[in-house]
């Protein structure tokens, strides 16, 4: 049970060195990403950006400028972004960069920091969590322990005598 106490506090740890780790991973796989993109379904980078990019509704990695940099746009110079940058609430967004007010002006990566920090913020709080039952539980047998030597009824189990 102590090793397990021990384990979890360093999984705390570690996760805690992870969430300041988070951001500068973030920001260097984020950018290989938006280089891979070709706007087509065929391309798991291309499904992943889209899907973020509508689920935290956002564009791009700090706005919606940062497509301007990315081969996709160079390649298809048509002056737009990608429609998963279209707000819900406009109806005939086309991603067009001559109407940036339909487009979701926060850009990805902050949002999706902000996330992981979340998700692992509750890892910590189970693993906490864990770590304070192990401690009761040894609090627990430390008491039982103590018991004993004062408790006549066990030494009776041990050296096998009766009571009369």
């Amino acid at each position: 049970m102590g090793q397990c106490g021990i384990t979890s506090s360093k999984t705390v740890l570690v996760f805690l060195n992870l969430i300041f780790w988070v951001e500068d991973e973030v920001n260097s796989s984020i950018l290989k990403v938006y280089d891979e993109y070709n706007g087509t379904n065929s391309n798991a980078q291309s499904r992943a950006i889209d899907y973020v990019q509508r689920q935290l509704q956002c564009c791009g990695i700090h706005n919606y400028s940062d497509w301007q940099n990315t081969p996709w746009y160079k390649e298809s110079k048509n002056n737009s972004v990608p429609i998963s940058c279209c707000r819900a609430d406009v109806g005939l967004c086309t991603g067009s960069l001559t109407h940036p007010d339909d487009l979701y002006q926060e850009g990805c990566e902050a949002l999706v920091v902000k996330k992981l920090k979340e998700i692992m913020m509750y890892v910590i709080w189970t693993a906490l969590t864990f770590a304070a039952i192990q401690m009761l539980g040894m609090l627990c047998a430390c008491v039982v322990l103590c018991r004993r030597s004062r408790d006549p009824a066990y030494e009776l189990l041990i050296t096998g005598g009766t009571v009369a």
